[in-house]
């Protein structure tokens, strides 16, 4: 990173194509957090602020908006090259900031990567349709355009993707963006940033303002921002959502999960227990899509518990820099202390922790957010773990006499955003695919991940809005249509 954008020093927004400080002292303070150590400050944020990203960006529209898709696209050609060119410094930047190991940064950028990727197809994805004589002597036409100025809040597990999930078709489209990322991991966007400068983008038509919820209320009541993006738990979602579109505004966002896999008697045993544990301890557990619940029918029961144990256990713990590290830190000791709290509360309920990473202690790593590999055996229904988001490396065992018992406990549940069934039976993984209700479903798939030209989709609680992020809902997201209706009567062509 270059000048005062340094891992170690101030940070800084970025608007109108300048770097500058914010208007107030106020600041929190940024930890790594395998080490505790205080990285820098972050602002606090003001309304002030906010509203300079967002009168740069209205500045820079009219401009940009004019500026042929093909034209803007090249911006992003260029962005792709240079994220190519410094993906290893980026992954360690995000490590470093989040606590993820650093092949869980090099998968996150490479995300981004594929949606910076799909938008450059901003020719053809925002191409409208006509038709001729709709009537005798009129022709119809649906045209997309830009929205104007939009804006994106993004959490911190994901520093370097979710940005990438928003800003790279907002700008193709042919809007000018105002992102205010996770005050706890601010370097990721910072560098990429600097990158997206290095592009020869216009002035204003990115733009970064830090803080906290000062902030986001700015945003969110701003006359002149068209859109929210937005990705986090489910009851800030709400309040964005609610907020933004009674001031008028369009709105997707993201909330929680409650995450379920289904293990069917017949699954595979070692590849189902791999591929349950990269999705509930990866990243720490602090992914939208990570696997919270397993619900095990018939004799799976029996195995898979052990299984899952045995293979949770032997993971590594420690930092995410280290060459061999399987799993990280949670982002904060406030976290940390939470997810204890939670597994306290489970084992209160009734469940059984046949693998307990409350104390775990790491050489090396004495003042370390870690919290270690968790397994909760039998949490009863009537427990409130069963509805709460833990976020955090904790996975839950309960049981089911049969799929549609499975089915119907996932059904339940509030949230909606994912769930997986592990099989070998084509019928029972066309049943669950085709009933269960949430919007991201895998089948022998732990993290069902959507590619950057599919919805990222969630449903019920995890989801408010209509068009979800990447692919082709992102292109309706960020453009408005508009129908043009023709006549050209022959009579006055005689004219000329």
């Amino acid at each position: 990173m270059t000048g005062t954008n340094e891992l170690r020093g101030e940070v800084l927004d970025y608007i109108g194509g300048a770097w500058r400080r914010p208007s107030s002292d106020a600041a929190t303070e940024v930890l790594n957090p395998a080490t505790g150590d205080v990285i820098a400050r972050a602002p606090a944020g003001s309304a002030q602020d906010a509203d300079a990203a967002v009168k740069a960006a209205s500045a820079a529209f009219p401009e940009w908006r004019l500026t042929p898709p093909a034209d803007r696209i090249q911006y992003l050609f260029r962005l792709k090259q240079l994220l190519e060119d410094h993906f290893e410094e980026i992954a360690r930047i995000t490590t470093t900031e989040n606590g993820k190991t650093l092949s869980e940064a090099r998968g996150e950028l490479r995300r981004g990567i594929e949606n910076v990727e799909v938008a450059c197809g901003i020719p053809i994805l925002m191409q409208g349709y006509n038709l001729e004589d709709v009537a005798t002597g009129i022709d119809e036409s649906m045209f997309r355009q830009p929205l104007g100025v939009v804006a994106a809040i993004t959490p911190f597990n994901f520093p370097a993707m979710i940005p990438l999930w928003f800003l790279p078709y907002a700008i193709a489209c042919g809007n000018t963006f105002v992102l205010k990322p996770s005050e706890r991991v601010p370097f990721s966007m910072i560098r990429i940033t600097e990158l997206i400068e290095q592009t020869g983008l216009p002035k204003g038509v990115v733009n970064i303002v830090n803080g906290g919820k000062n902030a986001v209320d700015a945003l969110l009541d701003h006359p002149s921002v068209q859109a929210v993006s937005f990705v986090g738990s489910t009851a800030v979602a709400r309040y964005i959502y609610s907020r933004a579109s009674a001031a008028g505004k369009r709105v997707q966002c993201q909330g929680g999960a409650k995450n379920h896999v289904v293990v069917l008697p017949d699954a595979d045993r070692e590849t189902t227990t791999r591929i349950i544990a990269d999705s509930a301890y990866g990243c720490a557990g602090q992914r939208c899509l990570a696997v919270s619940v397993a619900v095990t029918v018939g004799e799976a029961g029996e195995w898979f518990p052990k299984s899952i144990t045995e293979t949770a256990a032997a993971l590594k713990v420690g930092s995410g820099l280290e060459d061999g590290v399987q799993m990280g830190p949670v982002i904060t000791s406030t976290s940390r202390e939470r997810i204890r709290s939670l597994i306290t509360q489970g084992a209160s309920d009734g469940a059984r922790p046949i693998l307990d990473g409350r104390d775990i202690s790491l050489s090396g790593w004495p003042r370390g957010n870690f919290v270690g590999p968790t397994v909760l055996d039998g949490v009863p229904a009537a427990s409130s773990l069963m509805e709460t988001e833990i976020f955090g490396p904790v996975l839950s065992v309960i049981h089911a006499s049969g799929v549609d018992e499975a089915m119907e406990i996932i059904a339940r549940n509030s949230y909606g955003n994912a769930s997986s069934i592990f099989t070998t039976s084509g019928a029972a993984a066309r049943k669950f695919r085709n009933q269960i209700p949430t919007g991201n479903v895998g089948v022998n798939i732990g993290v069902a991940a959507p590619m950057a030209y599919f919805p990222f989709s969630g449903w019920k609680g995890s989801f408010f809005g209509v068009l979800h992020a990447q692919g082709r809902d992102a292109v309706e997201f960020y453009t408005g249509e508009k129908v043009v209706i023709e006549r050209w009567p022959k009579e006055w062509s005689r004219r000329f």
